[in-house]
């Protein structure tokens, strides 16, 4: 998917913007001699950044725009040295809300629903983007915020919600404790938009079972406005990308080039028409690919596939390098094993060479014996590295009402 002529316009526009505005960019920009662009050629000539020239710039050295232009800060979750800090203007804030209203009309979502959000509000770019997208829409925002399961349900139940927002695993979390409690027939729940982490088949088959919803991937990240910069329809075939906000690439993560259309990389994307801390070539890490041609739906917009990873997510066990979504997979294919595990790599000091246990759920009427071998022969046979399988009741390992974290690498320790 080449940039059209009308990006490549705006994208001139951004750099001459970043070039006045003085901010960390526009050195970057003198010093590579960029001074604008006219043709497919000279964007890919640009160079990429990504999150760490954004901590470089810490706090505010990306804002593009005067102090007296800027309504809101956002930040990343900030897992690992500095937070990422990104300055909006009101007009972002409203692209921002814009293109979120446009996710919930694609996944069917109307003025009538109820809609219960619950990632969390502040810093992170979650809840108020949820919110914010919601009432342009003129639907009903029930704005829980994350945590408290009992009154989740109560209002759940009380309000007669009709869409959940939240991560893969706190729908997960919910959806068990409503199995739990015998309350699926009270609650009205139709859809559910879900976002901020990669989720496999079985935990997303689960919770559409359990809550008897319809699901959608909802795409985005702090850099770039946010959640809703992208959604899935209701003919599952991708999630539209809005391509008069953004323009997406996908390229190898290794070389840096340009992949064609339907092979898998890293997504790179670029804001059109951000003003508050425009990003050309942003690279996410996020692991996908474009999907040729034109949904089903009848939309134009530009699709991508489900992500699969993140490239900064890889993890390398006997030189063999892998990713938790090859370990998903694996445990997919076995029988009664639930969508919840965790990695843990440890380093044999004895044996000088490193362990990897795999720890999973598995429902009671399987022997965890012989599905613990099931998986070690599989993962042995597609990854070619011997793990140790640990299997665990259903409910065993944490729920998380945010992010999972799946890997636990010992070996720095």
């Amino acid at each position: 998917m080449k940039i059209s002529e009308k990006q490549l316009e705006l994208v001139d526009r951004q750099i001459k913007r970043i070039l006045a505005s003085g901010n960390y960019y526009s050195e970057v920009y003198k010093k590579a001699g960029i001074s604008g662009v006219s043709s497919p050629e000279e964007f890919e000539k640009i160079p990429f950044t990504d999150k760490a020239d954004l901590r470089n710039a810490y706090p505010l050295g990306i804002q593009a725009v005067p102090d007296e232009e800027v309504v809101r800060i956002h930040s990343s979750s900030g897992t690992t040295g500095k937070p990422v800090i990104i300055p909006y203007t009101a007009k972002d804030v409203e692209d921002w809300a814009t293109m979120f209203a446009r996710c919930y009309e694609i996944a069917g979502i109307t003025a009538k629903d109820r809609i219960q959000i619950t990632p969390g509000y502040g810093l992170w770019t979650a809840g108020i983007g949820f919110q914010a997208g919601c009432e342009k829409l003129g639907a009903m925002a029930i704005p829980m915020g994350p945590g408290n399961t009992d009154k989740q349900i109560q209002m759940m139940i009380d309000l007669e919600s009709t869409v959940i927002c939240a991560t893969s695993s706190y729908a997960l979390l919910l959806a068990e404790e409503i199995n739990k409690r015998g309350l699926r027939d009270k609650i009205r729940l139709k859809k559910g938009v879900i976002g901020s982490e990669r989720w496999s088949d079985a935990k997303r088959n689960y919770i559409a079972r359990e809550l008897g919803i319809e699901l959608y991937d909802i795409y985005g990240l702090t850099e770039i406005y946010g959640p809703g910069i992208g959604i899935n329809c209701a003919d599952q075939t991708g999630m539209h990308i809005f391509d008069d906000y953004l323009y997406i690439e996908i390229i190898d993560p290794k070389t840096g080039e340009v992949l064609p259309d339907g092979e898998p990389g890293e997504i790179v994307i670029t804001t059109l028409v951000k003003e508050g801390a425009p990003l050309i070539r942003f690279r996410t890490h996020d692991l996908s690919k474009i999907l040729p041609g034109e949904c089903t739906c009848g939309r134009h917009y530009p699709r991508l596939d489900t992500i699969v990873g993140r490239s900064d997510d890889m993890f390398k066990v006997h030189g063999v390098n892998m990713f938790p979504s090859q370990i998903e997979e694996i445990l997919g294919m076995v029988d009664g094993v639930s969508s919840e595990y965790k990695i843990d790599i440890a380093h044999d000091d004895l044996k000088n060479r490193d362990i990897i246990m795999i720890t999973a759920e598995a429902e009671g009427r399987v022997d965890f014996i012989q599905t613990a071998e099931n998986i070690k022969r599989l993962v042995k046979s597609r990854l070619n590295v011997t793990p140790r399988v640990s299997i665990v009741s259903v409910d065993t390992l944490p729920r998380s009402e945010k992010k999972t974290q799946r890997v636990f690498d010992h070996r720095g320790d």
